[in-house]
């Protein structure tokens, strides 16, 4: 890969004295004029090619972070000339002990070393010791370089660039990068934690509430009414089933369950508020005119969810999972409730509780969805329903008229 006739002028710049001044204007820029751009990704786009400009032939180059997310264990984020956005890669935990980490420069810097090089235009006589050095060879690069970054209580990433120019980087191209390391800390650090704050409150509050957060509403009290079909769900005896089995298979129960239920909740649409031991709560904001469709798809396909999960139950000699659904529509108040010192941000009111009291009624009836009158009118339902009548619930003067999908069972009768 050839670098560009301007960056081939700056590279006999070094004899000249204007590294420092070039040096001096990346920092500045890395420093002062990144503080509007939310995204690390982004910044290491610019960089590269502010580096390339200046001279240094900067070929590829790459960060990788460590994360706190429920699902990955990092990122890598990945530049090439001619990317207008940078390439980033997940890994899932557990890459950190495969074959192919072990075996790369990644694996030598998470290990404590403070440097890793390699002259990529000279093959080794035994071979590059790492498969990455041959495809890096192939794409007509000469040089490679990787270098922790330090944050904050000694997490430790890493930040690799390598060169396209024959002989690779001059010691005072190095120098220049080395001298970025601080800085692209510092602005990394920064993104990061920003994305890490996102990140932990999506995963404990949900999106919508993580939004709401990151805006300011971290006061007691500060709240919005909004309309939403709720619907709060329960495992049938979990009480006995803790106790009996043991705690990692608890653990493994209750974290199949509630993927069977929450991932068709959260792909309509639905936001989970909170997991309540063994339940949860989750809404379906009417902003969505199709919130109340959406809930039933997503019951739906819970309920097929689960099925597959109890036949795997069957086959490892568990018992069956049964729940509880309860669904009803109406206002809501959404927002922070608790102490001075530890709030929760959630929905309370006259429509969550109902949604409660059906999830109860559920175990008298013996259907494991009920829905509200309130909410199959809003709903027009697409799915069969049928009237179980009307039932007096805790703490309402009124009898409420109760609904549940029509069983497989009965519309075979009815055929």
């Amino acid at each position: 890969m050839q670098i560009s006739s301007q960056a081939a002028d700056g590279m006999h710049d070094e004899s000249n004295g204007t590294w420092p001044i070039k040096r001096s204007r990346i920092l500045d820029w890395l420093i002062q004029e990144t503080r509007e751009e939310r995204f690390i990704d982004n910044i290491l786009v610019a960089l590269c090619e502010k580096l390339r400009a200046a001279g240094i032939p900067v070929g590829r180059a790459t960060l990788h972070f460590r994360t706190l997310h429920p699902q990955w264990l990092g990122a890598r984020i990945l530049w090439r000339p001619g990317l207008e956005e940078a390439d980033i890669t997940t890994f899932s935990y557990g890459v950190e002990k495969t074959p192919q980490f072990l075996s790369s420069p990644m694996n030598e810097i998470f290990n404590g070393a403070t440097e890793v090089r390699q002259n990529l235009e000279k093959v080794p006589a035994g071979g590059f010791a790492y498969t990455l050095y041959d495809e890096m060879r192939a794409e007509g690069l000469t040089d490679y370089i990787a270098w922790p970054i330090y944050h904050t209580f000694g997490k430790r990433h890493i930040a690799t660039f390598a060169c396209d120019a024959p002989g690779g980087f001059t010691e005072e191209q190095v120098s220049v990068l080395q001298d970025l390391l601080p800085a692209l800390t510092l602005v990394s650090e920064i993104r990061l934690k920003n994305i890490l704050a996102r990140t932990m409150l999506r995963t404990y509050v949900g999106p919508h509430a993580s939004e709401a957060i990151l805006a300011g509403a971290t006061t007691r009290g500060s709240g919005t009414t909004v309309g939403a079909a709720i619907l709060i769900c329960d495992l049938r005896d979990f009480t006995t089933i803790s106790d009996m089995w043991p705690r990692d298979d608890v653990i493994e129960l209750l974290n199949g369950y509630f993927d069977a239920m929450a991932e068709p909740i959260e792909k309509h649409g639905g936001e989970i508020l909170k997991f309540m031991g063994d339940g949860l709560l989750a809404i379906f904001p009417l902003s969505n005119p199709d919130a109340c469709s959406s809930l039933l798809q997503a019951i739906g396909e819970a309920e097929a969810a689960v099925a597959t999960l109890n036949e795997e139950n069957r086959k490892h000699g568990r018992e069956v999972l049964r729940y509880g659904v309860g669904v009803h529509v109406g206002d809501v108040m959404y927002g922070n409730i608790g102490s001075k010192t530890r709030l929760d941000f959630t929905v309370i009111g006259p429509a969550v509780n109902i949604a409660s009291r059906l999830e109860s009624l559920t175990k008298e009836v013996k259907r494991p969805v009920l829905l509200s009158k309130a909410f199959v009118e809003m709903a027009g339902c697409e799915i069969e329903m049928e009237s179980l009548g009307a039932f007096p619930l805790k703490g309402l003067g009124e009898p409420v008229e109760v609904f549940a999908p029509v069983t497989d069972e009965k519309q075979r009768q009815r055929a």
